[in-house]
């Protein structure tokens, strides 16, 4: 691995290396990837083609700073859930594969796929 000395760590990156040679986005089907860390979750929308992201949202960007205020991990995982897909709707992106990055799926990485799934995205 990469020096890493966390089983856990290095249990979900030996996850996620399996996960990824499944999963690809494309041109037609780009990938939503997540990645959780104790405080905050991140969504984006990766072209695996071109290597570009095409929309990102997550606890820390404006936009989601800009909403009210909510307490509470899960339901800040289904606000960028649902900011991601509308970011998504709007650039013309409707149907994604998704990508939990080695994360178990449950909790905040089901709870952001369930408000993307429920904004309009399709995956």
């Amino acid at each position: 691995m990469t020096g890493k000395t966390n089983l856990r760590e290095v249990a979900r990156l030996k996850r996620k290396k399996r996960i990824r040679r499944k999963v690809e986005g494309t041109d037609q089907r780009p990938r939503l990837s997540v990645f959780r860390s104790d405080k905050h979750i991140y969504a984006q929308i990766v072209n695996d083609v071109t290597g570009s992201t095409l929309v990102s949202a997550s606890t820390l960007s404006p936009d989601y700073k800009g909403m009210e205020q909510i307490k509470g991990k899960v339901a800040a995982a289904k606000r960028v859930g649902e900011l991601v897909a509308q970011k998504a709707l709007e650039k013309g992106i409707a149907k994604v594969v998704f990508d939990r990055n080695g994360f178990i799926y449950h909790g905040r990485v089901q709870a952001l796929a369930d408000a993307a799934r429920q904004k309009g995205l399709d995956f």
